[in-house]
């Protein structure tokens, strides 16, 4: 690697397209399981169906759509949880045994999971979940108030340890990679972005602030969350409350 020249720009030049070459090798679709992380032995919590509200138009909530760091200390309440979660990576089509979502995807692959830091919301513990996406549910990953530990993680960003909740999405690195190999990054991080901007939208349309959070420590996050970092890595985070 020259001096002239870092990972980033290396990587970028490295997984370009060219038409007169692709990054070839046979594809094996895999087991469309694979698209759906699982708690078996877990505790589980059921979530409603979301009970979607007559809101303002898509444009009003678009135009008034900001990053929302203040939030009172009022609790969210359950079916709102279940709209977010429904907004972001919600069943909306099947095709057989195959399930197309509310946010966008690179390949219909899905890698990105959905994690929940719980801090206010009616009828739930504080703790850390997992939303099962086809199941519609949360898996129980631990009980208790992890706050301050995420907002450590996250830069000692305090909004995460003020929020309802806190959104960490982590990427399933193997459910883009058969495809796209070492392109899959790019298109992990624009799924992650899709997912975001929906939970925005979401939040407004609900009357909740939302602010993601790039700035963390990776490993720390994992640590909190309970995954290895390397087949599953932590990619973005979104702190939501009610506005102040």
């Amino acid at each position: 690697m020259s001096r002239s020249e870092n990972i980033g720009d290396i990587y970028h030049s490295e997984t370009k397209y060219y038409r007169d070459r692709t990054s070839g090798g046979r594809l094996i679709f895999p087991d469309i399981s694979v698209f759906y992380k699982t708690y078996p032995n877990a505790e589980f919590v059921e979530l409603p169906e979301p009970d979607l509200p007559q809101v303002k138009s898509i444009w009003d909530v678009i135009r008034n759509r900001r990053s929302i760091r203040q939030y009172s200390q009022d609790s969210i309440s359950m079916n709102d949880l279940a709209i977010l979660l429904w907004a972001i990576q919600g069943i909306t089509a099947q095709r057989g045994d195959y399930s197309f979502r509310t946010s966008p995807s690179a390949g219909a692959l899905y890698p990105i999971e959905t994690y929940i830091m719980v801090k206010r919301v009616e009828g739930l513990d504080q703790g850390i979940y997992h939303y099962d996406v086809y199941k519609h549910r949360l898996d129980v990953i631990k009980k208790g108030d992890f706050g301050t530990e995420l907002a450590h993680s996250a830069l000692d960003q305090d909004m995460v340890d003020k929020s309802a909740l806190t959104f960490v999405w982590t990427a399933v690195l193997a459910r883009t990679k058969w495809k796209y190999r070492e392109r899959a990054y790019r298109y992990i991080y624009m799924d992650a972005g899709h997912i975001c901007q929906n939970a925005y939208l979401a939040g407004e349309a609900l009357g909740l602030g939302c602010c993601a959070i790039g700035a963390f420590f990776d490993d720390e996050v994992n640590s909190v969350i309970g995954i290895d970092g390397k087949s599953e890595i932590s990619v973005y985070l979104c702190a939501i409350g009610k506005k102040r």
